[in-house]
C-alpha cells in the first residue's frame, strides 16, 4: 500500500517549484549580473566624459599643465574604477573643420595617392604628407585641440566567462576645444612634396 504506482508519481506536484526556479535561476543570475555589468560600465564611461571635458576646458587656458590635467583625469576615473590604465592623446588642429582630416595635396597622376613629388599643404609641419594633420601636443593659441582618453579596467562583475567577452572594459572619451588667445597663433603655411 506504500508504494505509489507510475502514474500516481508522474502526477504528483510536490516539489515541482524548486525544479522549476533550478532550471530558470541560471539565466536569471546571468541577466542581473549583465545588467550590473552594463550599468556600472555605464557609470565609468559618464565619470569618465565628465572629467574629459573638464581637463578639456581647463587645458585650453595659457597656464595649463598637462601632466596636471591628466593626474585629475586618473584620479576621477580611479574614483570609480580603481584598478584603470588610462591613455591620453592630444592633437592640435589649426581649425574645427580640419580636425581628424588628411593634409591636402594636388592629386596630380589622379591616382588618389599623395606621391609621385606631388604638392601638399604641409599642416603639421612635419615634412612628410599625413592622413591625419593634427600635431602631437596641445598646439598653441586658438588652436582646435582634440583630446583623447582610453581607459581599461577589469570588469566589476564575473560575467565574461559566462557568456565569452573580455575580462577587461575598455573605452574612449573624446572632446574637441579651442584654445584660448593667450599667443600670437602658429604659422602652419608650409608646402611639401610626396615621396
Amino acid at each position: 500500500m506504500m508504494q505509489k504506482t507510475t502514474q500516481q508519481i508522474w502526477h504528483d506536484e510536490n516539489g515541482v517549484s524548486i525544479v522549476e526556479f533550478a532550471m530558470v535561476a541560471p539565466l536569471l543570475l546571468m541577466m542581473l549580473l549583465g545588467f550590473f555589468d552594463v550599468s556600472y560600465n555605464m557609470y565609468a564611461n559618464t565619470m569618465l566624459q565628465g572629467a574629459v571635458h573638464e581637463a578639456a576646458r581647463d587645458s585650453s587656458l595659457e597656464a595649463a599643465n598637462e601632466a596636471a590635467l591628466d593626474a585629475a583625469v586618473t584620479s576621477s576615473v580611479r574614483e570609480v574604477a580603481g584598478e584603470a590604465t588610462l591613455k591620453f592623446e592630444r592633437k592640435a588642429y589649426a581649425t574645427f573643420t580640419a580636425v581628424a582630416k588628411a593634409e591636402e595635396f594636388t592629386d596630380i597622376n589622379n591616382d588618389g595617392q599623395c606621391n609621385d613629388n606631388e604638392p601638399f599643404e604641409d599642416a603639421n609641419n612635419n615634412g612628410v604628407w599625413d592622413a591625419d594633420q593634427g600635431e602631437a601636443g596641445s598646439g598653441g593659441a586658438r588652436d582646435a585641440v582634440l583630446y583623447n582618453v582610453t581607459i581599461r579596467y577589469p570588469r566589476a562583475f564575473p560575467i565574461a566567462p559566462f557568456i565569452g567577452i573580455s575580462e577587461y572594459h575598455e573605452t574612449t572619451a573624446t572632446t574637441v576645444l579651442r584654445n584660448q588667445p593667450f599667443d600670437g597663433e602658429i604659422d602652419r603655411s608650409a608646402i611639401g612634396n610626396c615621396i
